[in-house]
């Protein structure tokens, strides 16, 4: 169950109205790197992991309720920076604390304008935050990935905090409020935490690489092909030693080449790797059955309920 506090997590606060900036935070509320993305990720996510894998679906539920958490905290910093935006201001508001800001007739309209009448910002309800990005396109569960085995979702959700983290300094960019900045660090910190989080988790799922279950063909998990004119680049990516399975990288340099001497890549042997078709066999069966056994040794006999009260 969800409990409400009125509390926001964080102490948001904002020093004057910035209809400019609340569109352009807009994508941390309804974007697709944004917060309800994260929130709604990790909750889709923990559902398969709860027998099998109760203490990652303990750290999902947790991170997920977290964001949501965040979810409230972008959505009143937006609030905050419409305030006095609204179908009165025009009649309503002479006092409010927006004409400090403003500088006669011209200069209100315009702020009225960009708040109110600029398409992106209508889509916000009248001076309020809306499932939409920074360009008034409607959040969608496409955002969300969640694949049913944690050493894949795992990976996303570093790679989901990653893309938010950098969002967050993005933004930071184009405000110079105080109080919306500490906001802001204290939001793209968070993120950096929460990729700590899921990569210790996924440290402790072993074997966890390749990702899934299927160990891969050895023919082709080494090779490196050069498929840009030029200069030749090498790395730690394309020469030495893969940095997961150990094997030795293969550079071809002729791709189109060998493509045909192979008939399609269809006559080569593995090379430059202790791995054989054999031994790749024996390890997707040992892991497909491990992997089983856990989901199977996992479920209650008879009757399921989800709690223990």
């Amino acid at each position: 169950m969800f409990y409400h506090a009125k509390e926001l997590q964080f102490n948001a606060r904002v020093s004057a109205p910035d209809p400019r900036f609340a569109r352009i935070l807009l994508e941390q509320f309804g974007g697709q790197n944004g917060e309800l993305k994260a929130a709604m990720q990790y909750f889709t996510q923990a559902f398969t992991l709860k027998q099998p894998f109760p203490d990652k679906y303990d750290l999902l539920m947790d991170i997920a309720t977290e964001e949501f958490s965040h979810l409230e905290i972008v959505g009143a910093t937006i609030q905050m920076l419409l305030k006095g935006v609204n179908g009165e201001l025009k009649i309503a508001s002479e006092q409010d604390e927006i004409n400090t800001l403003l500088d006669g007739k011209t200069s209100k309209e315009g702020y009225i304008h960009e708040a109110m009448v600029n398409p992106h910002f209508y889509a916000v309800s009248g001076g309020g935050p809306a499932l939409t990005d920074s360009n008034g396109i409607p959040w969608t569960a496409a955002y969300v990935n969640a694949n049913g085995d944690p050493t894949v979702d795992l990976r996303s959700n570093m790679a989901a905090e990653s893309r938010a983290k950098l969002t967050y300094e993005y933004l930071l960019k184009y405000t110079d409020d105080p109080y919306v900045r500490e906001t802001l660090r204290f939001l793209m910190t968070r993120e950096v935490a929460h990729y700590q989080m899921f990569e210790a988790a996924l440290s402790t799922i072993q074997p966890n690489f390749p990702p899934g279950v299927l160990q891969t063909d050895p023919k082709y998990s080494n090779t490196y092909f050069n498929m840009s004119g030029g200069p030749t680049v090498r790395g730690p990516w394309n020469e030495g030693v893969s940095t997961q399975l150990g094997e030795e990288w293969q550079y071809i340099e002729n791709p189109q080449q060998v493509v045909v001497e192979t008939e399609g890549l269809t006559k080569v042997e593995p090379t430059g790797t202790e791995r054989t078709e054999s031994s790749v066999k024996k390890a997707d069966k040992a892991l497909g059955k491990l992997r089983s056994e856990e989901i199977k040794s996992a479920l209650p006999k008879g009757a399921t309920q989800w709690s223990d009260y």
